[in-house]
């Protein structure tokens, strides 16, 4: 098997979210990792990656990358994506969300590439 590769964790993440396939996102983070749901607000943890992508999910979205780039020293990476979502609100309204991400994978033991920190907003959760 051909060892993971960081962008397969980004590729596998973008088909789920798109796919509406939360289970399958689900496996792509460590079960300490971290998710920026919004500026101000981060949850940790299996249950709080979950709800957080279950608020993506509902918006029905189609996750679009514009462009990317990982550095990578060792078993730790950084991914910098600009990236769009466009969605469907509870309301039926449309909704059109859009970052600049800044997120930490990290090489499992078994060779598998994580989500520690996924943070879709980036420099924006500065103030």
């Amino acid at each position: 098997m051909e060892p993971s590769r960081p962008l397969t964790v980004i590729t596998q993440l973008v088909t789920a979210m798109n796919a509406q396939d939360l289970e399958t996102a689900m496996t792509l983070f460590e079960p300490g990792a971290s998710f920026v749901m919004k500026p101000g607000l981060v949850v940790s943890g299996t249950a709080g990656i979950r709800q957080a992508l279950e608020g993506f999910m509902a918006l029905k979205p189609t996750l679009t990358i514009e462009a990317q780039q990982i550095v990578q020293a060792g078993d730790v990476a950084q991914y910098c994506a600009r990236w769009s979502i466009k969605g469907i609100d509870p309301t039926g309204a449309a909704v059109q969300l859009g970052g600049r991400s800044s997120s930490i994978l990290r090489r499992q033991p078994d060779g598998r590439w994580l989500f520690l920190v996924d943070n879709p907003w980036g420099t924006d959760i500065v103030a």
